[in-house]
């Protein structure tokens, strides 16, 4: 091994040479003490090169032999045992790994997994001192730890940097040097705000010697409004938020609004436990406000898709099982979704577990397909109001109630006149009871494609050639073929307000698993059904009037079956309260007995279709050699009376329907009795009000649990049609379990995802905090703690974090209060060759965090320096530059560009579209936002170079920061420069920095002045208006000297 004399600076310290024999555990975690720490040095060999054979997985295990479970390891086999604890020599494990003939070793060549002789050495120390198993320390609830000594306790300052120093010590490094207080300020602003400091607040912090300045600095930080925005930017990620659906199609969504109450979230300092149990059963919570509410949109920020052909129960599926990958990355730090198909490779997390887990997704009234033909939010979804529409509803609602009322007491106190009307009748009563009818069609014959309306001449059926005369119940009847629709123009155009009813006469052929009789929409699963229909479903009749299926509809079934091969009356009523109770079906002359399917309509219906049909509709069942006759239209609701009349007329015209009081005074408040029926229309007036003021409110997605709860299944290969076992809602095993009593559904999951208890949702967040500031987590794998992620570099600082975390009530600001204000954070970045050849990753922090700017903050910052950045906060999504053909390409719709203050909002809130997300911000390592991401990885690219020196954005940008820079400075370009400079790196620039940006100033103007059609192109990229005050020549140039300044390493690194 080499030895490597390491001195220990400052000066301060006592100069010592420290003979270091530097294993290669130093830095990759392995222990220096004699005894093998399973968890941190076995368990990662184990796990990488043998689990995949012979580890949790039952699908892949191979010899019946778990290397996970110790009582499996140390069993003895018939040709001896794996592990015999004390006596490696007698090991079958360390006989295969050592093994010559290919044939016998393992892990087998062909696997590439070979372990070095390195790590048998230390399974073999390992398997002499006993074959110690332990628990995997993720799964482990944090301990927490004494401090530990340190030799140089003035450095100090927190317990943060004990661990740190402790750890340095250890490693014979000393700590870096404090960074510049400049520097310092510049990276905290670009870390808590996502924007350079303000120079002139600046300023005054480099001024400030108290001795709590910083302390002053970084709680300012945390106190602005673009503290939520930056804090948003990383969570978006973790959300996987985007402004459209994914998937062919890729339609725009609307979800900003959750968006907005993350920014909010993060700025109130919402308590992390709450603004988990938020997003995740907010809507559960009790007396559960509007904003709890919104916050479960969270989980409805997923892929959705609406491409013909696609099933809609296999995507509904992938909903929820996104949900749940999600669910586990996000707060659990772990890589679930490894278990939807067979058990985890490497972790303890059984495939069973993984449905049990997804089941507390699952209960919630979705559809698997979103809406080609509407543009109806899909359900659940959450009406959002302020308050002035709030007070506005309550009053709204308040008028329907008053008539609702209005219209019992008319009922009931119109006896007298309703006695009165019978004596004047002698007896006698009118022979047409029938009023209120928009048409009447018998069906009897078809003359020029069409069936005559006999109320409505002008608005008859159209029959297409393929539906033919039958003999009908009365006369003629319609037969039907399944594939084309009988259709009426100009009839049918109910809302939700509107009372209506319809009345004919069916005959199925056969038993029917799914048939549309009528309806009047754009279509099935491709328009969320929305709008009415009457439909057969496994022989029962069942009437439905949807906005968007399944969660935003009335629907009922009837309980009995209709007989095939035979003659139905059918009557489908309903009396506009947007009600369940509100239909009724009438099967041959009875009021039928129905079941309510859906009771939640609160939206409009009208949107789905342009006429009323009969028989088909696209992509559905239709009524397939079916038979209808004899169909009344009402524009009200129906009485016995009327449905008895309609029946007998046909059925058993030759006797005299019996008539009782009671049913005739029902049939004259509704056809007859204009009191009644001025009450009536009163009531769909006010109806009507009430929603078309609250469908004019925006919509989004949430979560709302169904009063039954969804049967949930393993799913074999996780495939949708492989239905197996029924699974509870249940947390992994490895984990600890819900309390007793507690409710198994998304509050009590939520509740036992942030007790203190849980081992690792303080860690996974206080890690991932620490990666904001540092540029990598303790856990550098921050959405995998299991076994293969990467150890904590500090597990002890990890836990001490995260009870402190839990402590402080999960306070978000006061955890990176702590962070910024650490001796370890506030390092300079700088380091010699030998530290980073020692420590490339900075993982033992013996220097501060050096980092590349994220692809926001870029975008940003440009504009920020130029002045054009727009500061407002919230609102929907904007559309900056982008090349053209982009989206036209992806999804055959044409990208057009915000204008004014769209073009220069801050980068959170670009508009996102899955399919083409932002070029310039996926070159600079965007996330695509497909899925959960919690980290993203950097790169440096020339394509980044030339994003800087041509995108429009960055041109406008260094274009106007140009003219920002020489209007402040009055013809001085190396004040100009020097502003600009200052602008963008942060600091005072030096002088033979200013010397070569003064000579290259000076060689563009002189290009620009023998070429000023560069100069007028060079100052016509963007919508910014052209000064022309400026000189032309001189503002191209300075142009192109900002242009070069966006590409220095400092403009775009926190160092």
């Amino acid at each position: 091994m080499k030895k490597v004399k390491i001195l220990l600076l400052p000066i301060s310290r006592a100069l010592v040479v420290i003979q270091l024999l530097l294993l290669p555990s130093v830095l990759c975690g392995l222990p220096l003490e004699d005894e093998i720490d399973y968890d941190r040095s076995i368990r990662p060999i184990l796990a990488d090169r043998c689990y995949p054979c012979h580890g949790p997985d039952a699908g892949a295990r191979k010899a019946k032999l778990r290397l996970d479970r110790r009582e499996i390891a140390i069993a003895e086999r018939s040709d001896g045992a794996p592990i015999v604890p004390g006596d490696p020599s007698s090991s079958l494990m360390i006989e295969r790994l050592t093994a010559i003939d290919a044939e016998d070793r393992m892990p087998p060549p062909e696997s590439k997994r070979q372990v070095s002789d390195e790590e048998i050495e230390l399974l073999r120390r390992w398997i002499e001192q006993g074959a110690r198993f332990d628990r995997h320390w993720a799964f482990k609830a944090p301990r927490s730890p004494e401090l530990p000594a340190v030799l140089d306790l003035q450095w100090s300052r927190q317990p943060i940097d004990r661990f740190i120093l402790a750890r340095l010590e250890r490693a014979g490094l000393a700590p870096a040097v404090d960074a510049n207080r400049a520097i310092l300020a510049r990276r905290a602003s670009f870390i808590l705000t996502g924007l350079a400091p303000d120079l002139e607040e600046l300023d005054r912090f480099l001024a400030d010697e108290s001795s709590d300045a910083w302390h002053k600095w970084v709680d300012s930080l945390l106190a602005s409004p673009t503290f939520g925005e930056q804090m948003a930017t990383h969570w978006l990620d973790i959300a996987r938020y985007a402004d459209s659906y994914g998937y062919q199609s890729d339609v725009h969504r609307q979800m900003w609004q959750w968006r907005d109450w993350v920014i909010d979230a993060f700025n109130s300092n919402l308590s992390h436990d709450q603004f988990i149990t938020w997003q995740v059963a907010g809507d559960m919570l009790e007396d559960a406000t509007p904003r709890q509410k919104l916050a479960t949109a969270f989980q409805r920020l997923h892929r959705q898709t609406n491409e013909g052909g696609s099933v809609e129960e296999e995507y509904r599926i992938e909903y929820v099982v996104d949900r749940t990958q999600t669910f586990s990355t996000a707060f659990l730090g772990l890589t679930f979704e490894c278990a939807r198909c067979h058990d985890h490779k490497f972790d303890p997390l059984k495939q069973r577990e993984f449905y049990a887990l997804s089941a507390f997704f699952s209960n919630i009234d979705e559809s698997g397909l979103y809406s080609h033909f509407t543009s109806a939010v899909p359900t659940p979804a959450l009406t959002l109001f302020d308050q002035t529409a709030t007070d506005r509803i309550a009053e709204l609602s308040t008028q329907v109630n008053s008539a609702e009322q209005h219209l019992h007491e008319v009922e009931e106190s119109r006896r007298d006149a309703f006695d009165l009307w019978q004596r004047q009748q002698e007896g006698s009563y009118p022979a047409a009871i029938f009023t209120d009818v928009a048409g009447h069609f018998s069906f009897d014959e078809i003359i020029d494609a069409k069936s005559i309306n006999n109320i409505d001449p002008e608005h008859p059926a159209k029959v297409p050639a393929s539906l033919t005369l039958s003999e009908g119940v009365s006369g003629k009847s319609i037969r039907l073929t399944g594939d084309d629709a009988l259709v009426f123009d100009g009839l049918g155009a109910y809302s939700r307000n509107d009372p209506f009813s319809i009345s004919l006469w069916i005959r199925p052929e056969h038993h029917m698993e799914r048939a549309v009789i009528l309806h009047r929409s754009r279509a099935w699963t491709d328009a969320g059904s929305q709008g009415y229909q009457l439909l057969i479903e496994d022989g029962h009749l069942s009437a439905a009037l949807i906005h968007f299926w399944p969660g935003d509809a009335i629907a009922v079934s009837t309980t009995d079956r209709i007989k095939p091969g035979q003659w139905t009356h059918v009557v489908f009523s309903y009396d506009g309260s947007s009600r369940a109770s509100g239909i009724e079906l009438w099967i041959d002359g009875d009021k039928a007995e129905v079941e309510i399917v859906r009771d939640h309509l609160r939206s409009p219906i009208t949107g789905g279709g342009p006429y009323f049909a009969i028989g088909e509709r696209f992509r559905d069942n239709g009524f397939k050699n079916g038979q209808v006759d004899e169909m009344y239209i009402l524009d009200r609701s129906i009485s016995a009376l009327e449905v008895r009349k309609l029946f007998h007329d046909v059925a058993d015209a030759g006797t005299e329907l019996a008539v009782n009081d009671e049913g005739l005074y029902r049939w004259w408040l509704l056809a007859i009795d204009e009191e009644c029926r001025s009450a009536r229309f009163e009531l769909t007036t006010t109806r009507k009000a009430l929603a078309a003021f609250t469908d004019s409110k925006p919509r989004i997605m949430v979560m709302k649990e169904m009063a039954t709860r969804r049967a949930t299944h393993l799913l074999q290969r996780g495939r949708y049609d492989a239905a197996g076992e029924t699974v509870e809602p249940a947390v992994p095993g490895i984990l600890p379990p819900m309390p007793d009593g507690a409710s198994r559904d998304r509050l009590g999951l939520a509740r036992w995802l942030v007790s203190p208890e849980h081992p690792l949702t303080a860690r996974v967040a206080v890690n991932r905090l620490w990666q904001i500031a540092f540029g990598q987590g303790i856990v550098p794998t921050s959405e995998d703690f299991g076994t293969q992620g990467v150890r904590p570099s500090h597990p002890q600082l990890l836990d001490h974090l995260a009870l402190d975390f839990i402590d402080s009530g999960w306070d978000v600001k006061r955890m990176l209060r702590r962070i910024l204000t650490s001796h370890t954070w506030m390092q300079s970045s700088g380091c010699s060759h030998s530290l980073l050849e020692q420590d490339p990753e900075n993982r033992l922090l013996a220097r501060g965090p050096s980092v590349r700017m994220s692809a926001e903050m870029v975008r940003d910052h440009a504009l920020q320096a130029s002045g054009l950045l727009v500061g407002k906060i919230g609102g929907p999504s904007v559309l900056p530059y982008q090349p053209p053909g982009l989206w036209q390409e992806k999804s055959g719709r044409t990208y057009t560009a915000s204008k004014g203050e769209g073009l220069y909002r801050r980068s959170l809130y670009t508009f996102w579209k899955r399919t083409s997300p932002p070029p310039t911000m996926m070159i600079f390592d965007a996330s695509k936002r497909d899925v959960c991401v919690t980290r993203r990885h950097r790169t440096s690219t020339p394509m980044q170079s030339l994003v800087l020196m041509n995108d429009p954005q960055f041109v406008e940008a260094a274009r106007m920061l140009a003219r920002r820079v020489m209007t402040s400075t009055e013809d001085d370009p190396a004040a100009a420069i020097s502003n600009a400079f200052r602008l963008l790196l942060g600091r005072t620039i030096e002088n033979a920095e200013l010397e070569t940006l003064l000579t290259l100033r000076d060689q563009l103007q002189q290009q620009f002045a023998g070429d000023p059609d560069a100069a007028g192109h060079w100052l016509s990229v963007g919508d910014s208006p052209i000064d022309e005050t400026l000189d032309a020549i001189e503002w191209a140039a300075m142009t192109a000297v900002c242009s070069t300044l966006f590409n220095h390493d400092e403009t775009t690194r926190l160092r």
